[in-house]
């Protein structure tokens, strides 16, 4: 049989030259003996199994205990048996929460403790409820349980090193993977043997005879080429045949990128952003919009409420009562209202926020004449999940005020998105209703595979939403699904792979 033992890692050379056929070959020989780490004596063991150099000769499982955190300070401090018996040694008499207190002991643990005490009958209750000592000293199995802790101090405890009457001891303050109410932890540990192939053992005499000692360099590192020793080191063989390394490099998420991306865009234009909180009241989700407190998007199944706190402070004046008016008859915007008594205490209830058209409400009183401004809005609705839909999504809102804007000019910034934006080839407008513009417009494109959907609506602000925030010019509005632009831009079917947990998906996909 030809080996090629050039091509070996020096973890299989050192293991190779350091063992003798009919030698047990264990992980602990190898840390002890060549300073390997564990994750160093796996590697080897299983490059050299696959290869047939070695076999494995038998496979047991040992049983430790080791202290956990809980251990380490009842070794300084003491158990919790120890503690409430010099205590009321040294007391006289206290009843359980007065121990718990005294001795900053959860009330269960002290429980527990005064329980195993009093049926070792070391303690008792008196008359007056509390607790006394009856005895001289602690009973057998609380020393026994003092004696494993000191122990412990000094490393893993193997099972097999416990007495009978110390494993019912250890069983009873041990758990596995360390509950953080125990004093050990119990740890299974797999011990595997190996020993020497034939073809293992004609490797070892390959490598002797090749003279691979298994610490030949790897890599030529920045000190070898200052002090020029790399001039007389012995370097392992580079195959230039051989696979190469996958190189991956740092990347941003594409989507994250996408919204970056769109930023700059409408920023560069001459937008400007505006930002709001997750988390809105109904008077700037839905009131200051001129939605009626009555409509059916306020429904619990389509938005989701706040549990605590549930309603806010106070809604900014002269905005609520101008509001409130405009709901109840009009107010001076020359419209008649929804004709109903506007509910204040409905108006302050805490929603999480449903659509970014709140952004612009909001906007509205601070906006300059004239303005462009825009956001993208992490928005909350119930909804069914599927390709096109998500019960969390990103919106692209803006608004844009003066007096010379129009529905010519709405179009063209609709155009704008669909096409340079989301990349779409296929646009149509559709007429839309929505409470707070009119006209109402709805922009929809046609995506290669899930064929045509709707990108999002838009439209001009009515006089009933801008005239109570303080303004008298044409306002066009929109709030645009930026996922569903998103895939357009970056070629994909689906929403949720936006937000996809496939790593290798994030590194690949275009738009990096």
């Amino acid at each position: 049989m030809d080996i090629d033992v050039k091509n070996l890692h020096p973890l299989e050379v050192r293991l190779l030259r350091h063992v003798k056929m009919g030698e047990d070959i264990t992980s602990e020989k190898l840390i002890s003996e060549l300073d390997y780490k564990v994750g160093q004596c796996n590697q080897a063991f299983s490059w050299l199994c696959n290869k047939g150099f070695l076999e494995e000769k038998s496979r047991t499982t040992r049983t430790f205990f080791e202290l956990t955190e809980l251990g380490q300070q009842q070794q300084k401090d003491g158990i919790p048996a120890f503690r409430i018996f010099t205590f009321l040694k040294e007391n006289g008499q206290a009843t359980l929460p007065e121990i718990a207190q005294k001795l900053n002991l959860e009330k269960s643990d002290v429980g527990s403790a005064f329980g195993s005490l009093s049926k070792a009958k070391v303690t008792k209750m008196n008359e007056e409820k509390k607790a006394i000592v009856i005895a001289d000293d602690l009973p057998d199995n609380e020393k026994l349980i003092i004696s494993l802790i000191e122990r412990g101090v000094s490393g893993a405890i193997e099972e097999n090193s416990l007495t009978a009457e110390e494993k019912k001891a250890m069983l009873k303050i041990s758990k596995k993977r360390g509950a953080s109410n125990s004093a050990f932890k119990m740890i299974e540990r797999e011990e595997v043997v190996y020993i020497l192939t034939e073809d293992g053992n004609n490797a070892r005499d390959a490598i002797f005879d090749a003279n691979i000692t298994g610490e030949e360099l790897g890599n030529v590192t920045a000190k070898m080429l200052s002090d020029g020793s790399w001039k007389t080191g012995n370097f392992r063989p580079y195959g230039i045949d051989g696979p190469t390394s996958k190189i991956i490099p740092g990347r941003h998420n594409p989507y994250g990128n996408y919204l970056q991306w769109v930023k700059d865009k409408l920023t560069s234009l001459g937008f400007e952003e505006f930002d709001g909180s997750l988390v809105e009241n109904e008077f700037w989700n839905g009131d200051a919009l001129f939605m009626p407190q009555f409509h059916s998007a306020r429904d619990i199944h389509d938005v989701y409420y706040v549990k605590n706190p549930s309603h806010c402070k106070k809604i900014e004046e002269p905005w609520l009562s101008n509001v409130a008016q405009t709901h109840t008859d009009g107010w001076n915007t020359g419209s008649r209202g929804w004709g109903y008594k506007f509910d204040h205490e409905f108006t302050r209830r805490q929603i999480m926020r449903s659509q970014g058209t709140v952004l612009s409400a909001r906007q509205l009183p601070n906006a300059k004449i004239p303005g462009k401004y825009f956001g993208v809005a992490r928005c909350f609705r119930y909804d069914q999940v599927d390709a096109t839909h998500g019960a969390d999504f990103y919106q692209t809102e803006g608004i844009v005020l003066g007096d010379d804007v129009n529905l010519k000019t709405l179009l063209g910034l609709l155009k704008l998105f669909a096409e340079e934006i989301a990349g779409a080839e296929e646009v149509k407008y559709v007429p839309g209703y929505f409470p707070f513009t009119e006209p109402s417009i709805e922009v929809h494109i046609k995506h290669p595979v899930l064929g045509w959907f709707e990108l999002g609506g838009s439209g001009i602000f009515r006089p009933e939403v801008t005239k109570p925030l303080g303004i008298d010019v044409p306002v066009l509005a929109w709030g645009l699904g930026i996922d569903r632009m998103a895939l357009m831009h970056l070629g994909l079917n689906d929403l949720r792979e936006l937000f996809t947990p496939d790593i290798d998906s994030v590194r690949t996909r275009r738009g990096n």
